[in-house]
């Protein structure tokens, strides 16, 4: 059988526009970089699993989805031998495929068994967490209003573990509409790489509505996620402009845009590589804020800070809110004598 690969944007070819000008303005340039930024031990979790089935089992090993969303991880595994499909009716019969950090509902596992595929399950165990939360709820009958964006990843696999009782809330908006069954059982879960005050808020108004709502046992919002978040918000106070370093599809990313304007920043924009930064953003700003998305290896942040040395921000300050040293282990079927964990550290500082 063919498989087709995963529909992604067409990857840009890069054109080599003319070097950022070193423009002047009326005080110092700077830069202030965030800290923690970039890959979450999940994300490296997730990719060390792929890197480590193709030295095992060799090419191609086939993922379903983006193993994280971020288009230059997604083709730098392509170059070496990864083939990205929809859906597992896409792998051949027999051979290994790797499901993506945002996690799979149980009709994809099953599905996948039933092909006779090796699987090897890259979720994230914070979203592993959410899942057995679901099921758990689920089995004691109650309603779950599972806070997220509807066709994102992570939410079709949390909802697939109960679908019968998760409703999906999209945004705050959402939660004066939601309609329940019994508020006396009903519990809230969420997307973990939502908007925190955004969350909070459309927590808030499900409250006043239902004041019976129960939270779950722990913070689904991972502590990556959270920390990002915390960061960018200190970077944005007195930032003329904030870049954040991401892909569209990644949400994580797009908050930390939507959270450096809240906070603070006169501009703000997503790019996934340093050249798309256009010499207009620059006009008139002294302080530059950056950061990275979950999901974004350091070298693309260090590609951005050289070609902003190149117009004379060469003046960096790390702006650090938390630290992080958190490893996951590897799926079982990758783990090697004397290796139960991951090789790199958990989080790009």
């Amino acid at each position: 059988m063919n498989s087709t690969a995963v529909s992604l944007p067409v990857p840009r070819v890069p054109v080599r526009r003319e070097r950022l000008q070193d423009n002047e303005v009326l005080g110092h340039k700077r830069v202030r970089l965030a800290a923690p930024r970039g890959y979450c031990a999940g994300v490296d979790r997730a990719v060390i699993t792929v890197e480590k089935a193709l030295d095992r089992y060799g090419a191609p090993v086939y993922v379903r989805k983006q193993i994280v969303h971020n288009i230059h991880v997604v083709r730098e595994l392509e170059a070496r031998g990864v083939i990205f499909v929809e859906e597992v009716d896409e792998v051949p019969e027999g051979a290994h495929v790797v499901f993506s950090a945002h996690g799979v509902s149980p009709a994809v596992v099953e599905a996948a068994s039933d092909r006779g595929l090796q699987a090897i399950d890259a979720s994230c165990p914070l979203v592993t967490k959410v899942h057995r939360e679901a099921k758990r709820f689920a089995r004691d009958d109650y309603q779950i209003l599972l806070v997220g964006h509807e066709g994102h990843e992570e939410v079709e696999g949390t909802a697939g573990e109960a679908p019968d009782n998760v409703t999906i809330v999209n945004n705050p908006d959402e939660a004066a509409t939601v309609e329940v069954d019994d508020p006396s059982k009903l519990v809230w879960l969420s997307q973990t790489t939502l908007s925190v005050d955004e969350t909070m808020e459309t927590v808030r108004r499900l409250r006043e509505r239902f004041p019976n709502l129960q939270d779950p046992p722990s913070d689904d919002i991972c502590y990556a996620t959270q920390n990002r978040q915390v960061a960018i918000k200190k970077v944005a106070h007195g930032s003329d402009l904030v870049i954040v370093v991401g892909s569209a599809n990644s949400s994580n990313s797009v908050r930390l845009v939507e959270v450096a304007l809240e906070y603070g920043a006169k501009a703000a924009y997503r790019v996934d590589y340093a050249d798309e930064v256009r010499q207009e953003w620059l006009d008139g700003v002294e302080t530059v804020g950056i950061t990275s998305g979950a999901s974004v290896p350091d070298v693309l942040v260090q590609q951005l800070l050289d070609e902003l040395a190149d117009a004379g921000y060469a003046d960096v300050e790390e702006v650090r809110t938390a630290e992080e040293d958190l490893i996951f282990s590897l799926p079982k079927e990758l783990r090697g004598e004397g290796e139960p964990r991951g090789g790199r550290a958990g989080a790009a500082a």
